[in-house]
Order: structure tokens, then sequence, then C-alpha cells
């Protein structure tokens, strides 16, 4: 008799096991759909706040950096549109010259324009930058400047040189312009930082150490300065970015992830201060099949599996790069 005592208790405590594993399981399958839910709502339904908050149609200025090509270039067109003045930030200036006539005949905004090679981390530059921005409104910053590796590389083998100039733009420029701006916009209690973010910032990735580093460094930045910024009224937004058409890619038809720069500054625009698929404060991943993908890094599986699969990835990569340029030097030899 007692044997059978025992083992029933045995099963009702199994049962009882079996139950509270099973509630907390279901628990975090809701709580897992309804965050996926709300990514979905975010993306498609919830607008942004609207830009006119940051001086759209009301004299004020964005600055833009790396504004000549790409994403940059879109971001100078749209907040344009958007009826902002802009300052063009950027390496060449004859394609300054020529966005910045086209933008001022297209929406009849002014324009200012910056000739700067962010990999010198020239003073003159930056206070000639100073000078161009302290007698004007300045109610948008875009840190869109940025380098990476120019193919996946292992970090032994990267060059001293690229690994400087991952630092210099994406970490001390992107600082350095922020530092210029901010006393402005905090004496007036209104502003907008934009920060051009990468997936490669939310899991590291192996052959891009260096960039990779840079847009983690980038992500952790932002969401400082955002809690130091927000009692000041100016907003900070890391965009947290997946593949976009783009040289710096070297993307070059695009897809359901990989977007077009006009589509996907569209998003970034639509959805200002909201989060979209990211749960990192102060961050969001507006474009739809980016906000996916987020919220599947983060929910399904471990981050060593989303290590690793970078690492197959970009290992495949560089390979497939370095057959290119075996194909090139032959094709050059011939010639």
């Amino acid at each position: 008799m007692d044997k059978i005592t025992s083992f029933v208790q045995k099963s009702d405590t199994n049962a009882i096991a079996v139950a509270v594993f099973g509630a907390i399981g279901a628990a975090v399958i809701a709580f897992k759909a309804l965050r996926f839910l709300k990514v979905l709502v975010d993306v498609f339904v919830r607008p942004g706040i609207n830009l006119k908050k940051y001086g759209a149609g009301n004299g004020g200025w964005a600055v833009i950096t790396g504004a000549s090509d790409g994403i940059g270039k879109e971001f100078a067109s749209q907040l344009a549109a958007k009826r902002l003045n802009v300052v063009l930030v950027s390496r060449t200036e004859s394609k300054l010259k020529a966005l910045a006539e086209e933008i001022e005949q297209k929406y009849s905004v002014e324009t200012k324009v910056l000739a700067m090679d962010f990999t010198k981390g020239d003073e003159r530059d930056y206070a000639a930058l100073q000078l161009l921005i302290s007698p004007i409104e300045v109610t948008i910053l875009v840190n869109n400047v940025g380098t990476n590796h120019e193919i996946p590389t292992f970090f032994e083998d990267e060059s001293d040189k690229t690994v400087d100039n991952i630092i210099e733009v994406n970490v001390n420029a992107i600082m350095r312009v922020t530092k210029l701006v901010v006393p402005q916009m905090a004496a007036r209690k209104n502003g907008l930082i934009i920060n051009l973010g990468s997936f490669a910032g939310l899991v590291p990735t192996p052959l891009l150490s260096v960039y990779s580093g840079s847009k983690a460094f980038l992500s952790s930045w932002s969401q400082a300065i955002g809690a130091e910024l927000a009692p000041k009224g100016i907003r900070v937004q890391n965009v947290n970015t997946y593949f976009v058409v783009s040289a710096m890619s070297k993307i070059r038809r695009p897809s359901m992830t990989a977007p077009l720069p006009e589509a996907y500054v569209r998003a970034v625009l639509s959805k200002i201060g909201v989060s979209g698929g990211a749960s990192t404060p102060y961050t969001s991943t507006p474009f739809y099949s980016h906000a996916i993908a987020n919220w599947l890094i983060e929910n399904v599986f471990s981050r060593s599996f989303w290590v690793g699969y970078n690492y197959d990835l970009h290992v495949d990569i560089r390979k497939r790069a370095l057959r290119k340029r075996e194909r090139e030097a032959a094709a050059a030899k011939k010639d």
C-alpha cells in the first residue's frame, strides 16, 4: 500500500511539474508571438513622429554626412522634399555641388556643402564644419558616413590602414560631428540624431571584425547618449540596418531583404520614434524585412548559432571575392 501511495504521489508531482513547465513554455511562446505582432504593427501600421517637430517646413536644417552617394544622398533628397534645408558633407566636392544644385532647383530649399575626408580626422575640417553650422538652426543630424573592409578579411591579415580608417570614420567622426551639433540642439531643447547602425553591431561578424566592433560601439554609444540627451529634448535613434543596395554593401540588385536606398530611407523617416524590430533602447529597425530578421535573430536560436552563421557566410563571400580578383587580374594580363 505504501508503495502504491508513493507511486501516486510521485505521479502527481511529475504531473504538476509538467504542468508548470508547460505553462512557462506557453507563456514564453505567447510573449514571443505578441512581440512579433508588435513588430508587424510597428512596420505596417504605426506612424512615426512627424518631422515638422524637427523643423521641416519651418526653417530647420539637416546635416547629412556621407551625403554624396547612396543612403546619404537619399537622406538629403528626402529631407529636402520635406522642406528641410540641408548641409551636405562628404569627400567629393563636385558630387556635393551637383547634388546641392539639384536639390535647390527641385525643392526650393537652401543648401550648404563641405568637402571633407573623414578618414583624415583633420582638425581644420571640423573647424570648417563648426563655422558652417554655427549661424544656422540644425534640427536634424544624420550620421551616415561609414566605411568597411574592402572584402571580408581575417583580422590578422587586415591592413593597419583599413583598421585605422574604420575606427576614424565609424567611431571618431560620428562622435565629433555629434558633439558639434548637440549644444545648439540642447539650447533649443529640440533635435533629432539618426545614427546609421548595422546588423553587424547586433551580431558579431567574423571577417568584418573591426567594422562589426565599430557598429557595436555605435549601438552602445547611441543608447548611452540617448539617455543623456532625452531630458534635453533631443531624440537619438540608432537605425539597425541589414543589407541595402549600395557601393559599400556591393549589392547591385534590390530584393526583399536588400531594398534600394530610396525605399529604405523612406521607411526610416516615416518611423521616427518607432522601434520596429529592435528591442534595444534608442534603436529602430524600420524596414519590414529587416525588422522581421531582427526579431528572428533575437528570438530564434542562440547567439552562438548566429555568430557561426555569420562566420560561414563571410568565409564564403571572401572566397567568391578572391576568385573575382583572380579573374580580373587574369583579364588585365591578357589586355
